[in-house]
């Protein structure tokens, strides 16, 4: 009898420890996936970090002002529209709507935003000093009507020089397989520093 009772408490001992080793991958799978925010005024922007997400299993988080823009207050001919305004000065930093994700999770943080003005539009400035982002890989990624990204990072490192940035990339009408080939560049790299 005693030696069924140290059988089955061995056996028992030996799925704890796997239970606990899975839930150790489990977590580590997790940290490994990336958080993937982006701000869209057309949906542009949205439908590539949609696809970053969903190549890199990584959490989506959209970032949302207080206030909607407009056709109007994206009329890039008119100067006093509201993103011309915002654009023309370096402090603006537009409200965001939502809570703020929990960045403490990831390592890897995708940042995806319309170039506006040759620059990420202000309100990347506002999710950027909301959050705690040192020690994180920003991996920028934009699109454009006309535009390169080269210029919005550049402005971003200078802004923000003690973040770890990438040079990120234009997903102007980017494939998927184009789309796939890159995330899994940054990731390798990442996973190897």
């Amino acid at each position: 009898m005693n030696r069924i009772i140290l059988t089955l408490a061995a056996v028992m001992a030996m799925g704890f420890a796997a239970c606990a080793q899975n839930r150790g991958e489990s977590n580590m799978q997790t940290e490994s996936k990336p958080l993937v925010v982006y701000f869209s005024a057309t949906g542009t922007t949205a439908k590539a970090a949609r696809t970053i997400a969903e190549i890199t299993g990584g959490t989506l988080y959209e970032i949302v002002p207080q206030q909607v823009y407009t056709a109007d207050d994206l009329d890039w001919n008119d100067r006093q529209s509201r993103s011309s305004v915002e654009m023309n000065n370096p402090q603006a930093r537009p409200a965001l709507k939502y809570t703020k994700p929990d960045v403490a999770a990831y390592n890897v943080i995708f940042i995806g935003y319309p170039i506006w003005w040759d620059q990420a539009p202000r309100i990347i400035n506002t999710f950027i000093e909301s959050h705690d982002l040192k020690g994180k890989t920003l991996v920028p990624f934009a699109t454009s009507g006309g535009s390169g990204i080269s210029n919005s990072v550049k402005e971003l490192r200078k802004a923000y020089s003690d973040l770890e940035w990438q040079d990120g990339r234009l997903l102007n009408g980017s494939s998927r397989n184009a789309v796939q080939n890159w995330v899994s560049d940054v990731m390798t790299k990442q996973s190897h520093e």
